[in-house]
């Protein structure tokens, strides 16, 4: 489960077992889950973040989607 970002409580990490799986990140904090897919930006599911919370993380996302991107492509060897 590697973590590959940290901001303001939350983690953005891969899990390792999702092979097979388009480029994604998922966003933990206090229980909340967000899933958004890497190539263009959509969420992917969300499980707690209010609206106002899910444009913070997925302002946070777009700044840092290039490395979250060669992060996935160097862990799942795409």
């Amino acid at each position: 489960m590697p973590t590959v970002l940290h901001w303001k409580g939350h983690r953005f990490l891969f899990y390792s077992k999702e092979i097979g799986e388009p480029p994604h990140i998922h966003i933990l904090k206090d229980g909340k889950q967000l899933k958004v897919w890497l190539k263009d930006m959509r969420l992917a599911r969300n499980a707690g973040f209010s609206a106002r919370e899910v444009n913070a993380i997925m302002k946070i996302v777009a700044k840092n989607n290039d490395s979250f991107l060669e992060a996935w492509n160097d862990h799942f060897g795409n």
